[in-house]
């Protein structure tokens, strides 16, 4: 007996081939299509648990299918694939009710995991679109890497909803471009995004900030002030570096996300709110829960949905596609016309670690571009900004490696250089995707969650 049945929209022909030996061999139920109008038939006709489809369709975008397929069953559970790798395409379809995300070139194992967990979302109930089509966030977020994947999906989900979310991750990784990013794609988006810098204020002008103050509730408050929570309305507040709030503002905070309630300082009336709250740090707050410094209360209240940034130096494959995007925006800035970087500065980059992150790549690329006279940026513009060790052409003294970890380092590079895709990382290394398997179970090589 058949496991389910699965539904497969997509115009390459050996793909779908592939996809339906590959799928009824796992004991599902598989019809196929090459064309949009003819899945919307077997959707009517074969009544699929679940639907794969693709983007680009000859005869109808993928996302308009989407839609027909939600509004026929709002129930319905879609996995999206496409050979797109931005962040606006990910997060409409998620926008739209897709479950799931998956580019090309299609790794199998990954989408037998995605029809798996589609299966189990049989019953939950998505929202539709709400109508219209989200603007574009004013910083774009850039990043073909596993984890900028699984981030986008985030956004698309969390911007259908107003529940507080918490962002963690170095600094300059781009934490307050997330935050902005879900208000921008929300229905709210229309509303103000309002965004405080928690470690910049002293407590009592932190206390101001958030909720107002009345006149003469300290020195110098000569007027009555209204603070963010207020001024939000049904938009934003940005709380980045929430792990500075001193204690007793945090008990405020805390009344506020639990009551939407508040009070402003020297005040005696409760006001009501309705702003949407987005915290960001990049402190690990469950420490400082452990040692008092950060109330257990307020972590759960801020954490109801989390978003963990990874550091660039955990996806160097991102690098090009950043410095394409940031090359642009300094060519326009500083007037310049560099169209591409020396390919042995690439690799310097792509080697280093960032401990900066992206602030410091697009500080570093600013730098260079002033050095640079030509279309192209050279190697000798770019080094004297990665570093002393990278700058004299040497790294800093390490003992030998044994065979082992050179290999183990090798392979857990080329897994993070294609995203941790089985069948091109086997290629790339020219070994069998079983003995790749092998080898990652023995080095214990599991990608971040």
């Amino acid at each position: 007996m058949a496991k389910g049945k699965i539904l497969v929209i997509d115009d390459e022909q050996s793909q779908l081939e592939l996809l339906e030996l590959f799928l009824t061999r796992k004991g599902y139920q598989v019809r196929c299509s090459a064309t949009a109008e003819e899945g919307l038939r077997f959707d009517r006709a074969f009544e699929p648990d679940v639907v794969i489809l693709d983007i680009h369709l000859p005869d109808k975008d993928g996302l308009e299918v989407l839609q027909e397929l939600k509004k026929k069953n709002p129930r319905s559970n879609t996995i999206m694939i496409t050979a797109y790798h931005d962040m606006e395409t990910t997060v409409k379809a998620m926008r739209l009710g897709a479950c799931e995300y998956i580019t090309k070139p299609i790794d199998v194992d990954e989408l037998e995991k995605a029809v798996t967990r589609a299966f189990r979302l049989s019953a939950q109930d998505r929202r539709p679109d709400s109508g219209g089509h989200p603007t574009t966030p004013k910083g774009p977020i850039i990043g073909n890497s596993r984890a900028m994947k699984e981030i986008f999906k985030a956004v698309g989900m969390l911007c259908e909803n107003r529940v507080t979310v918490l962002i963690e991750g170095e600094t300059g990784t781009g934490k307050e471009l997330i935050a902005k990013a879900i208000h921008d794609f929300s229905p709210n988006r229309d509303h103000p995004f309002l965004a405080i810098n928690c470690s910049a204020l002293v407590e009592t002008l932190l206390e101001s900030e958030l909720f107002g103050h009345e006149k003469g509730a300290f020195t110098g408050a000569h007027v009555t002030k209204k603070g963010k929570f207020e001024l939000a309305g049904q938009g934003t507040i940005f709380l980045d570096e929430v792990g500075e709030i001193p204690l007793e503002v945090q008990a405020k905070l805390l009344r506020f996300l639990q009551e939407r309630e508040f009070q402003r300082v020297g005040g005696e009336t409760t006001l009501k709110a309705s702003a949407r709250v987005i915290a960001a740090t990049n402190r690990d707050l469950w420490e400082m829960v452990n040692r008092g410094a950060f109330r257990e209360d307020l972590y759960y209240r801020l954490s109801v949905a989390r978003i963990h940034i990874p550091p660039l130096r955990e996806r160097s494959e991102d690098i090009r596609l950043l410095t394409e995007y940031l090359l642009k925006k300094i060519n326009a800035e500083l007037g310049k016309n560099i169209r591409k970087i020396e390919e042995k500065a690439m690799l310097r980059m792509i080697e280093y670690r960032w401990p900066g992150n992206v602030r410091q790549l697009e500080n570093v690329l600013t730098r260079a571009a002033i050095a640079t006279h030509g279309e192209v940026m050279p190697e000798d513009a770019v080094l004297p900004f990665l570093g002393r060790e990278m700058a004299h052409g040497t790294k800093v003294d390490q003992p030998p490696l044994s065979l082992q970890e050179v290999e183990k380092e090798h392979i857990l590079k080329t897994l993070n250089h294609t995203g941790w895709h089985i069948t091109n990382t086997a290629r790339i290394l020219g070994i069998s995707r079983p003995t790749l398997r092998l080898k990652m179970k023995d080095y214990k090589l599991l990608p971040k969650p």
